[in-house]
């Protein structure tokens, strides 16, 4: 992946020094936002963990980073866990509290649909809350579209949510198989459809 330098900002590959950073931002969205429902803020082991087990699967995990500091961080997970499912990610992007609506979600987003498509993922999944008109754009900016309204599936702050689910096909998204898999090859007859 080639790593895009905007203004100061760089996007690139996370490391491990840059968890803590990550630690703080996530913790800012959990308290203050509704991008996410965990219940208490992970820890530097988590994200450690989790960040480990993205790359052994080929998921991308960037951080942007301005003069030194992480303002923001962008990964990609397993849109289900169902071997069917492989070729489709969903993504989640997080920016620092003092950096929002500054453009680094406009760099962060592009850059993992690069590292996605460059992995072979055929398409992108994305949950935005309802109200968040600043994220919704971003992801249509960026070729997503409204592929379904989840209505009150969220409670936090003590009100119900509602959450967009947004998409995007990679590559060549569904009009293609994907590259040969062994696991693409049939032991079986496949169902017939009715």
């Amino acid at each position: 992946m080639d790593t895009p330098v905007i203004s100061d900002i760089v996007v690139r590959p996370s490391t491990e020094i840059d968890v803590p950073a990550m630690v703080a931002i996530y913790a800012h969205h959990v308290r203050n936002g509704l991008g996410t429902f965990d219940p208490e803020p992970l820890h530097d082991d988590d994200i450690k963990r989790r960040r480990k087990n993205m790359m052994k699967r080929r998921l991308p995990h960037l951080v942007a980073e301005r003069s030194g500091l992480i303002v923001g961080y962008a990964y990609a997970v397993p849109f289900r866990k169902r071997p069917a499912y492989r070729h489709a990610v969903k993504h989640s992007i997080y920016v620092h509290p003092d950096h929002l609506r500054s453009g680094v979600g406009r760099l962060l987003l592009p850059a993992l649909i690069e590292a996605c498509t460059a992995e072979g993922f055929r398409q992108m999944i994305g949950y935005v809350d309802a109200e968040n008109q600043p994220s919704q754009q971003l992801h249509e900016a960026f070729g997503f579209h409204q592929a379904g309204l989840l209505q009150g599936v969220g409670y936090k702050f003590g009100r119900w949510t509602d959450t967009l689910l947004m998409q995007r096909a990679l590559g060549e998204g569904g009009a293609t198989p994907p590259a040969t898999d062994p696991q693409d090859l049939p032991d079986r007859e496949p169902p017939a459809r009715s």
